[in-house]
């Protein structure tokens, strides 16, 4: 069986959703840029020999939508080469990465693309979810169930009979996990600020440097670094703020 191997990585630096350093950038240019990037360290692979170009997208619509992959195939300089879209949510691209190695394995072909894009910030231009008349009655219990438990005051969450809420939001869901799991509001804030500081400790040291492909906005503006802490920012600046969590 063909082992398949993952020879070139690149990832663009992220922006803060909505007003950060990438509003002005489309999912797709975006996306195919990164692709350029990771085949660029690779000048051994021909683009053209690249079977197919599988593309995970959590949210498939407005700019996102019309089999980007194919689009980004396109747009990446690739016209002969196909696109698959993908959507499973948060995890997409990994699907994608899975996908790809199997195809390998598979004797399917030997070169595959296995890309992921997120644009929080261009979902005004149209999404696949939440349109009026589009949730599956099916569910209208589960989803009423969810909506009582918005308001509180409900013993800790633990799965209910029948159907479960495909429809539910995020940070119900983590909440719901929190409480089946049993974590403290402290551990969690005492994770996400040590995450937090190792995050800028590792900007500080050019940790992220290695990884990031640069971004060109539609102005030619070039963004190499990850939107994160305010120039000056220190681990030790942000342990004061919350001593004890260093």
């Amino acid at each position: 069986m063909t082992e398949a191997v993952i020879v070139a990585a690149a990832r663009s630096p992220i922006g803060r959703a909505f007003k950060g350093s990438l509003v002005s950038l489309r999912p797709d240019e975006m996306a195919a840029q990164m692709v350029s990037a990771a085949l660029a360290k690779v000048p051994q692979v021909d683009p053209a020999s690249v079977e197919d170009l599988l593309l995970g997208s959590g949210e498939p619509a407005g700019e996102a939508g019309y089999n980007m992959a194919r689009v980004v195939a396109m747009l990446a300089g690739m016209p002969g080469v196909p696109g698959t879209t993908v959507n499973r949510y948060c995890s997409s691209s990994l699907q994608t990465i899975r996908m790809a190695a199997h195809a390998i394995r598979a004797g399917e072909g030997d070169v595959f693309v296995a890309a992921g894009v997120e644009a929080v910030s261009r979902f005004g231009q149209g999404t696949a979810d939440g349109h009026p008349g589009t949730h599956n009655g099916r569910f209208k219990e589960a989803e009423e169930r969810t909506a009582g438990r918005a308001l509180g005051g409900e013993a800790p969450w633990a799965p209910a009979p029948g159907m479960p809420d495909i429809y539910i939001a995020m940070g119900q869901t983590a909440e719901n996990v929190r409480q089946l799991e049993g974590v403290s509001r402290h551990e969690m804030d005492s994770f996400a600020a040590l995450s937090q500081q190792r995050a800028v400790e590792s900007q500080a040291n050019g940790f992220f440097e290695r990884e990031i492909s640069g971004l060109t906005l539609p102005d030619g503006t070039e963004v190499t670094i990850d939107d994160g802490p305010r120039p000056g920012t220190t681990v030790e600046k942000l342990a004061e703020l919350k001593p004890g969590w260093s």
